[in-house]
């Protein structure tokens, strides 16, 4: 007896197997056109009706179906095939698996000669990798929840798991992610218009190589090139406004000099300004497996707000709340699916570029991006703070750590080299706020002038 027969058969007579296993099972994955024919038939009747359907249930269904009359006879004969249950449904599971896994790669290289003749006209060389790795992932998954009382060792044991992280190279920023970015996690930083978002952005990318690490730069602001001066002038140590200055042999002895330290590489890819979504960045990632045998640890997108999504077409339908929390959710996703921490960005409101202590309520177009996201902290200036070559960083939403726990603090700042860097001890004493209710920012010079501004104003409402 073959495979298909058994399975087919021990969908109608076994609920157990067929509940675990019909998730899995798909239509293309059988070759036989009367095997085929049955199984859609059994697999809509249990969709419709959520019931096992009867022999004499398959035979009726089948006769109102538009068949020819060769394979109407033969559906009918390989009925009779389908009347026992095995009793091994462990065994009957894994040659249940066995066989998905095997039809599903023969499909996914039958489809790659396809594309590779130029018959399939939709689907470019580069999608041939994820094809034939969708084919190779194939798994039941037997798992079907997590019990409180029986399963404590699991849980304990998962507590003290150390888990693998993206170190920063700031003490504060490890300190409120508990160590770095984790895998699968989406982080984001909110900041108003020229405030330094891309600069962090660079710096942490440039971190993350001298760390040994993989990353990928997604630019969909700035060109290539103009990401890569930025990073230049943080590992080179040379202010950006000199680059051009560099003979080509220091250049090149400086690049060497960083190539040395690291076996980590960074990859910056442009995209034109609202064209890019994450099927893009899907494909760039199989392309640079294939192309490169480069597998980025992290992915810096710049910035969210100026993608696309993959799954609605903004227009009257769609408004940027919607649209918005689609990016952010396929970007997560994606980080999810390649087992990796994605870093993006987003700007301020209008009203939240000059506020002092911004809140979540601040992120401009959409509301449900701090939804999504597992980390969100804003980036603020001010006169006293750029004098002192200062960022306050205060943090808005953490899934990783106490978001309680350094709300506020600040980091160093050196545009000229687009590098931050620790401050001292005594520059975080000085933000650091207590339980003061007044924002920490309305504490300084700058803030107490725009408290004055806005007395001021207030006073005047009711002046006629």
């Amino acid at each position: 007896m073959r495979i298909e027969t058994t399975i087919l058969s021990n969908l109608i007579n076994n609920e157990d197997y067929c509940r675990k296993s019909l998730p899995f099972i798909t239509e293309d994955l059988f070759h036989d056109e009367t095997e085929k024919t049955l199984f859609k038939t059994i697999s809509e009747h249990i969709e419709k009706y959520n019931t096992l359907p009867s022999l004499e249930i398959i035979g009726i269904t089948v006769n109102d179906l538009p068949l020819n009359e060769n394979l109407h006879k033969n559906v009918i004969e390989y009925l009779n095939d389908l009347n026992t249950k095995e009793k091994d449904e462990t065994w009957l599971l894994d040659k249940t698996e066995e066989f998905c896994q095997e039809k599903a790669v023969h499909n996914a290289i039958m489809k790659s000669i396809q594309i590779l003749n130029g018959q399939e006209k939709n689907l470019s060389k580069g999608a041939i990798p994820e094809i034939l790795s969708k084919a190779l992932s194939i798994s039941f998954d037997h798992h079907i929840g997590h019990d409180w009382i029986e399963d404590f060792s699991q849980r304990f044991d998962f507590y003290h798991k150390v888990e693998s992280r993206i170190p920063f190279d700031l003490e504060y920023l490890n300190l409120i992610t508990g160590g770095g970015l984790p895998k699968k996690t989406l982080s984001i930083i909110l900041a108003g218009t020229n405030t330094g978002k891309s600069l962090a952005m660079c710096h942490m990318a440039a971190s993350n190589l001298m760390d040994g690490k993989n990353v990928l730069y997604v630019t969909c602001e700035m060109a290539e090139e103009r990401i890569a001066q930025r990073i230049d002038a943080n590992l080179l140590d040379v202010p950006i406004s000199d680059l051009e200055t560099l003979t080509k042999d220091s250049y090149e002895r400086k690049v060497e000099k960083v190539r040395n330290k690291t076996n980590g590489k960074l990859i910056i890819k442009e995209y034109p300004t609202a064209t890019a979504n994450v099927g893009h960045i899907r494909y760039l990632l199989n392309e640079l497996r294939l192309k490169r045998n480069f597998v980025p640890d992290i992915i810096y997108v710049d910035y969210l707000n100026i993608m696309c999504s993959q799954r609605l077409k903004y227009g009257s339908n769609v408004n940027t709340y919607l649209y918005i929390k689609s990016i952010a959710e396929e970007l997560r996703g994606l980080s999810v699916e390649f087992n990796l921490p994605i870093v993006s960005a987003t700007q301020t409101t209008r009203s939240g570029y000059s506020n002092s202590d911004p809140g979540l309520e601040d992120t401009s177009e959409s509301f449900g991006l701090p939804a999504t996201v597992d980390l969100m902290f804003a980036l603020v200036t001010s006169e006293e703070l750029a004098e002192l070559n200062q960022l306050m960083v205060k943090q808005l939403k953490n899934r990783l750590n106490d978001v309680t726990l350094n709300k506020r603090f600040v980091i160093g700042v050196d545009r000229s080299r687009m590098r931050l860097y620790d401050v001292e001890q005594s520059a975080q004493d000085q933000i650091s706020s207590g339980h003061n209710d007044r924002p920490v920012m309305n504490n300084t010079d700058f803030g107490q002038r725009l408290e004055d501004e806005k007395i001021n104003r207030d006073s005047f409402k009711n002046f006629r």
